[in-house]
């Protein structure tokens, strides 16, 4: 009894002295940099020379036996490299950030760089020797842009290349992604986030490729907490799809990746649009939902229905659609106007020296257009489509004052003259000639 007694007493105060060594493996005094959730930022992510970063848990007996190593390191490398530990149990949000899954874990931050792991052996020497070789190809680039100029500019020509996506706001969300009908892909981030970081080229990348597709837009969490919080944004980077039903977005959990955002988008592209259309353009508020805020607005102007009856109207309009349904993954818009109908915006666009039909691209938001020079064909209006999608050919101002007037719409039919513009022969001829006839008739 009393053997067992002192055995479990041995065991209790081994335990104690565990426990205490492992709550402060990096004392007041130690080299070593003592990181926080709220010096992380200042002291790593801003910090402008190499620091090496301990994510540790004060249980773990690798942390444990690493502890001396990494304070001789710490020693060794003052003023030359910062090392740092953070304690990833009284730190998780960290230790999740960085995607920590075992311990130690030692993450090298470079400016300007995404965190690497160190691979190498887990003594001072080979540490300290892994920083030093940091730090010198730092300084070989600092040196080579200095003496070159080049890195510089690069830098600044990189920093001053406007981005695809779209930034957004409490101010503008609602306007550019809710009320829209597009598809849109938003990054909500943190600036301090380094997975956040890693991901920005891929996400600029992205939105490059996809531009006329499907918009990409990013949100910046901590100057917009109130978008954060109403999207229940958890952690960073949170990708959410904002599809048909724009009330309810979709977590995007795929790879993060260029390659892989872009084929989600247009799975989802697909998923998500709907028949294509070409709608009459009957009034202002067609142009403006249709071609206001379309890449390209394709618009047709039809003969009038007395000319091609309903048999030939629906001909040319079975022909949009199915050069439409080619780019039913592009953002264009198809619409088109019988002839006379809309006399202003014909007027701006050249239309009546061409006849009926015709067909132009307008750009409303660039204000400018493009006619269609060759027959009004299928074929031809897909390679028109196709040249309008490289930037045109001959493009031409569109005018800002456009007058779209509202009619009324083709109801499917075919055409009537209408009664008032009947005439009878008498009318035609003139007064002298009835009464020539009628004193004919009368000999």
């Amino acid at each position: 009894m009393c053997k067992s007694w002192v055995l479990l007493t041995l065991l209790s105060l081994s335990t104690f002295e565990l426990c205490l060594h492992a709550d402060a493996l990096y004392g007041p005094s130690s080299p070593v940099l003592q990181l926080t959730a709220s010096n992380f930022k200042s002291k790593v992510l801003n910090s402008d020379g190499i620091v090496l970063v301990e994510f540790f848990a004060p249980w773990c007996g690798h942390c444990q036996s690493l502890t001396p190593k990494w304070e001789k390191a710490a020693k060794v490398l003052k003023g030359v490299a910062t090392i740092a530990a953070v304690d990833t149990d009284a730190h998780q949000s960290l230790a999740q950030e960085y995607g920590i899954k075992g311990f130690p874990t030692i993450k090298v931050f470079v400016p300007g760089k995404p965190p690497v792991d160190y691979q190498g052996d887990r003594e001072a020497k080979p540490i300290a020797e892994f920083a030093l070789k940091q730090v010198k190809t730092l300084v070989k680039e600092r040196l080579d842009g200095k003496a070159s100029g080049e890195s510089k500019k690069k830098s600044e020509k990189k920093k001053s290349e406007p981005s695809a996506s779209v930034e957004l706001n409490s101010r503008n969300f609602d306007e550019l992604v809710l009320k829209s009908k597009e598809l849109w892909i938003v990054e909500f981030f943190a600036p301090w986030c380094g997975h956040c970081k890693s991901l920005a080229p891929e996400w600029k990348k992205a939105a490059k490729n996809l531009k006329g597709k499907v918009k990409l837009g990013h949100v910046d969490c901590d100057a917009e907490k109130s978008l954060m919080s109403r999207f229940n944004v958890q952690g960073f980077p949170s990708i959410l799809l904002f599809g048909a039903d724009k009330g309810s977005p979709s977590l995007y959990e795929g790879a993060r990746t260029a390659l892989a955002i872009e084929g989600f988008a247009l799975m989802q592209l697909e998923a998500n649009s709907g028949p294509v259309e070409v709608i009459e353009l009957t009034g202002p508020d067609v142009m403006d939902e249709k071609c206001g805020s379309a890449t390209i607005c394709f618009i047709s102007f039809l003969p009038d229905i007395l000319d091609s009856k309903a048999e030939g109207r629906n001909k040319y309009i079975k022909m949009l659609l199915s050069a439409a349904e080619k780019f039913k993954k592009n953002s264009y818009s198809f619409v088109w106007a019988a002839s006379g109908k809309q006399q202003d915006l014909e007027k701006n666009v050249g239309v009546g020296g061409y006849g009926y039909p015709a067909m132009v691209a307008a750009n409303v938001k660039k204000g400018v257009y493009a006619s269609l020079r060759s027959a009004f064909e299928r074929d031809h209006i897909i390679e028109f489509v196709k040249e309008a999608e490289k930037g045109g050919k001959g493009n031409l101002p569109l005018g800002s004052s456009i007058v779209i007037v509202k009619t009324e719409a083709w109801d499917g039919k075919d055409g009537n003259i209408v009664n008032g513009d009947e005439f009878s022969l008498e009318e035609l001829m003139g007064e002298d000639e009835r009464e020539k006839t009628t004193t004919k008739d009368e000999l």
